[in-house]
């Protein structure tokens, strides 16, 4: 179910930065799990982020790790991924994810099918 709204997706040079938004969390935001996904042309959708609760675990995918970063804003209710040092390979579509349940600092975030509620997607175009 799509509710989220991306933002802050766009056109880049390798080596570059950009910072995506996420908005439209419903429920206990600071207790929910929340992630980052990735699409590539004809690629299925993979993990990049993910943070477990406010002030809980985070975690990454090995190729984004050190270049990417998760944050929330529970004023806000909004989350944020922080890319840096951009590559070809990030090309794609981002999309923000929510799962309603509490869960555990030990839990993955990182499966498509434990989130509850999606965006439609923000295009990052990454050229060498």
């Amino acid at each position: 179910q799509e509710q989220l709204e991306e933002t802050g997706g766009g056109m880049v040079q390798a080596g570059d930065s950009l910072k995506l938004s996420c908005v439209g969390f419903r429920g206990p935001f600071n207790t929910n799990a929340v992630a980052w996904f990735h699409q590539a042309p004809g690629n299925e959708r993979e993990f990049v982020a993910g943070s477990t609760r406010s002030g809980g675990k985070t975690y990454y995918a090995t190729s984004v790790k050190g270049r990417f970063t998760i944050s929330r804003d529970d004023a806000k209710s909004t989350i944020y991924l922080q890319m840096n040092d951009l590559k070809p390979e990030d090309t794609g579509v981002y999309y923000c994810a929510q799962k309603l349940a509490e869960t555990s600092d030990s839990w993955y975030p990182g499966l498509v099918d434990e989130y509850d509620y999606w965006g439609q997607g923000t295009q990052v175009t990454v050229s060498s």
